[in-house]
C-alpha cells in the first residue's frame, strides 16, 4: 500500500512542489496544505490539496490532518512548523513523524538552539536573546562587534541585520523587534496579497531579537532525514552564490564534511528528531563550519537525489539515481535571476512538472510554455478537501 505524505506550506515557495515530485516518483501518494498562490497548487504530482487559510491557520491544518490521515507530515516553512507544534490534539500522531513537539520551541528559538548546540560540543557562535533596548548595550558587550542581529520566526534572509556599531544595533533592534505599524501591515496586504499581514495589523506581536557573534566566511548547509533521533541520510553543501546579504542560495556545491556529519548526528539525537530537517553554517577561512541556525523543517534542497536521497531514506525505499554527478548545482527559481551560469553548473529545473515550471519562470524559459502544452503532462485538476 502506498505511503501517504502530507506536505504543509504557508508560503508560495517552490520547495513543496519539488518535494511532491520526489515523493511521488518514489511511489508515495502526495497530499498538501497550501495557500492559493503556492506553486504546488498546479503540480502534476499532487493527489489532493487542502486550502490553507491565513486567518484560520490552525483550523486549516486540523481539517487537513483529519481528512488526510497521512503516514508522514512534512512542514516546508517555519510558520508551518510552529502551527503543527501548536496542535496538541494531534500530538501523538505528529510526534511519530516529527519528534517530540516540545523540542520545537527550543529548535525554533535561535539563542536556546545555539546554546544546546554548544552544549553538544558543536562549533557555534555565542548567541543571546535581547528582550529590551535597555538590555542591548550589555548584550553587545558580551557578543562583541561586528555581530549579526536576528529576529526569531523569520526566514529567507528576512529579519537579519549585520551591524558594526552600537548606533547601527540600536536602529536594527527597533526594526527587528517591531511590530510594524498597522498602516505598513495593511499596505503589505495589498502589495503582497498576503493575509498574514492583516493578522499582524489586527494582532501586533513583538519579535524576539538575538545577537550572534559574527563569523567571517561563506555559508554552508546540511539537510538530513531522521527517524527517532537517528540520521537516515544526509547531504552537505557549500553555498557558492546567494541573493542579497543573507538571502536564499542560488548556486551550491556538494561537499563531504565529517564535522557537519557530526553536527547533524548530535542535533538529531539531542532532539530525537524525525522527518526532514536542515542546519545552516558559516565556513571560516580555515574551513571549519560554524553552526549558526537550525531549520527544523524541509529546506529547498531536500528533494534532490545526490550523494544521498532523503525522501527515499524517509520512506525506506531504494534511492533514486543521482540527478547529476556535477559538483555545483544552481537552484530553481533563483537561477532565473542569476544571469549566465558556467557550463559545469547543473541547473535544477523542474522540466518534469511543466505547470510549476511555467508558473515560476514566466517568459524566462520559452521551453516552459511548450512543455505545458504537451498533453502527456496533463493531469486532472486536484481535488480539494
Amino acid at each position: 500500500m502506498k505511503k501517504k505524505i502530507l506536505l504543509v506550506t504557508t508560503v508560495p515557495y517552490s520547495s513543496a512542489a519539488r518535494l511532491a515530485g520526489a515523493f511521488a516518483v518514489l511511489g508515495a501518494k502526495v497530499e498538501a496544505v497550501f495557500p492559493r498562490e503556492a506553486p504546488i497548487a498546479v503540480s502534476r504530482y499532487l493527489d489532493r490539496g487542502y486550502r490553507y487559510r491565513p486567518l484560520a491557520r490552525e483550523i486549516s491544518l486540523s481539517d487537513a490532518l483529519r481528512a488526510s490521515q497521512p503516514d508522514f507530515v512534512i512542514p516546508c516553512d517555519d510558520r508551518a512548523v510552529a502551527l503543527l507544534a501548536s496542535l496538541t490534539e494531534f500530538a501523538p500522531q505528529l510526534e511519530c513523524v516529527l519528534g517530540p513537539l516540545a523540542a520545537y520551541g527550543v529548535l525554533m528559538a535561535r539563542a536556546p538552539s545555539m546554546a544546546v548546540a554548544r552544549e553538544e560540543g558543536i562549533t557555534a557562535p555565542l548567541t543571546c536573546a535581547v528582550d529590551s533596548l535597555a538590555a542591548l548595550p550589555d548584550a553587545l558587550h558580551q557578543i562583541g562587534l561586528p555581530c549579526v542581529m536576528k529576529a526569531d520566526f523569520s526566514w529567507g534572509g528576512a529579519g537579519v541585520k549585520f551591524v558594526c556599531s552600537a548606533e547601527e544595533a540600536t536602529r536594527a533592534f527597533a526594526k527587528l523587534q517591531g511590530p510594524p505599524s498597522r498602516l505598513r501591515s495593511l499596505v503589505r496586504v495589498l502589495k503582497r496579497r498576503d493575509l498574514h499581514f492583516l493578522d499582524a495589523a489586527l494582532n501586533p506581536v513583538k519579535s524576539v531579537v538575538n545577537l550572534q557573534a559574527f563569523v567571517q566566511g561563506k555559508p554552508a548547509t546540511s539537510v538530513f532525514a531522521a527517524k527517532d533521533g537517528k540520521v537516515l541520510a544526509a547531504q552537505h553543501m557549500d553555498v557558492v552564490t546567494w541573493q542579497g546579504d543573507a538571502g536564499p542560495a542560488t548556486v551550491m556545491a556538494r561537499v563531504f564534511d565529517p564535522v557537519m556529519d557530526d553536527a547533524v548526528a548530535k542535533i538529531a539525537a539531542r532532539f530525537r528528531l524525525s522527518g526532514l530537517h536542515g542546519l545552516d553554517f558559516v565556513r571560516d577561512a580555515a574551513g571549519v563550519p560554524h553552526l549558526i541556525e537550525v531549520n527544523p523543517r524541509a529546506t529547498q534542497i531536500c528533494h534532490l537525489p545526490l550523494d544521498a536521497d532523503l525522501p527515499a531514506a524517509l520512506l525506506g525505499v531504494e534511492a533514486r539515481l543521482p540527478v547529476t554527478d556535477r559538483k555545483q548545482i544552481a537552484l530553481f527559481p533563483q537561477l532565473l535571476q542569476a544571469g549566465e551560469l558556467p557550463p559545469q553548473v547543473f541547473r535544477d529545473i523542474p522540466w518534469d512538472d511543466p505547470r510549476v515550471l511555467r508558473l515560476q519562470s514566466g517568459d524566462s524559459l520559452p521551453e516552459a510554455a511548450n512543455l505545458e502544452a504537451i498533453a502527456e503532462f496533463d493531469r486532472p485538476m486536484s481535488r480539494f478537501g
